[in-house]
Order: structure tokens, then sequence, then C-alpha cells
């Protein structure tokens, strides 16, 4: 067994946050109605992607019927629909849909985790539960040492990434398609996240997240 997949069975083992294990088995036992059949994942959800990844995007959070359903972050919802379309159009994923963990899903020269690894109520975890899952991070970042840009879908991802790197976030403020570079190299791009609530309100367009992917993989050197 690799180092990332002893970390990833770590990550999915654990209990540091009761209020979140609790939310994430309630709603594993509760279910939709359109996934009656489904037997939950309902545990932390570690990244995915490719362990030679120069390009991380950082998300906020499982969602509660989308990735703490199928085990796999930002795969089975309206959000993960939107991302890894916008990932297969930029080339860098080789099908546009991610439906379950077995689906065939490859992704090139890119990573995909969260600053927090359990669906959180009403998807606002707290700073405590942030704080808990950074270790995580810091863990699996340590293990993709070949990362030269952070795409941080909104601003707690960023806020996240920040802490990770030391940085002040009065100094390093959120903005859609900001690009911030990071001391020792590499680059902290932003993007709003890709929720249903942003991309169903033209917030985020297809078309704003294209342009924020492209430039990330340029900087990345993915082109």
């Amino acid at each position: 067994m690799d180092e990332l997949t002893a970390l990833h069975q770590a990550i999915t083992a654990c209990e540091r946050c009761p209020r979140l294990v609790a939310w994430r088995e309630e709603v594993g036992r509760k279910k939709r109605r359109a996934y009656r059949a489904w037997t939950y994942w309902a545990k932390p959800v570690p990244g995915f992607g490719d362990p030679g990844a120069r390009l991380l995007i950082f998300g906020l959070a499982p969602g509660a019927h989308g990735a703490n359903r199928t085990g796999r972050v930002f795969t089975g919802d309206a959000s993960g629909d939107f991302l890894y379309a916008a990932l297969f159009r930029a080339g860098l994923a080789n099908q546009p849909t991610s439906t379950h963990r077995d689906d065939g899903l490859s992704l090139k020269g890119v990573y995909i985790t969260a600053a927090v690894r359990c669906v959180p109520p009403k998807n606002k975890p707290t700073r405590e539960e942030i704080q808990n899952c950074a270790d995580w991070t810091a863990r699996e970042l340590a293990h993709l040492p070949n990362l030269r840009v952070y795409l941080a879908l909104g601003r707690i991802a960023h806020d996240a990434l920040l802490d990770q790197f030391g940085l002040k976030k009065k100094d390093w403020p959120f903005a859609h398609g900001a690009c911030h570079p990071l001391p020792g190299g590499g680059v902290l791009l932003d993007s709003y996240h890709v929720s249903r609530q942003n991309t169903q309100t033209g917030r985020l367009t297809p078309a704003m997240f294209d342009e924020v992917l492209a430039r990330a993989k340029r900087l990345a050197g993915l082109c």
C-alpha cells in the first residue's frame, strides 16, 4: 500500500468532530428518496486524483447526498456535474461525468480535496471543525510534491489554504479570478464555489469557470 492510500484510509476513519460524525451518519440513514437503494458512504471523504498533480482544486466539504453518499469528492451532485464537465472540457479529466467511485473517472495533473472531509449541517462547518481537518490537509499536501497551483473554490477554501501557508487573510483577500503568488513559489487562484446556488443563479457560469481553469492550467504547466 502506498503512503497516499494509507493516508486516505486514516482520513476515512476520523471521528474528531462529534457534530459532523452524527450528522453524516444521520444523512446516511435517512437518505434522499431518489437514493433509497444506495448504501451511503457516510464517512469522511478523502481526496481524489493524480498523485503527480500540479493543480490542486480545493473545495469546502462533501455534499450531503453527493460525496457523503458516493464516497468520492464532488461526485453525485450538481456541484460535481459542473466541476467535472469543466475539467473534461479543459482536457484534465477522461470523462465529463462523475456518478460513483467505480465509474472509471480519472484526472490528469489534478488532485481534488476539501477543507472539511465530512458533510456539515447546512454546509456550514465551524471554525473548530475546519481546524480539525487542517492536519489532514497538511498531510495530504505533503504527499503531492509537484503542486504549483492551488485553486480555491469559495472563501472558506481560500481561507483554509491561507492557514496552510501561514498567510494573513487581510493581506490575501478572496475574489473570484484573483491570483496570489505564494511565498516559496506557486500561486493561489480563487473562484466562486461550484455550488448549485452559484451556478443556477448565474453568479458562476461555465464560461467564467472555464476562464479560471484555463489560467490554472497554464500556470501549472498542464497545457
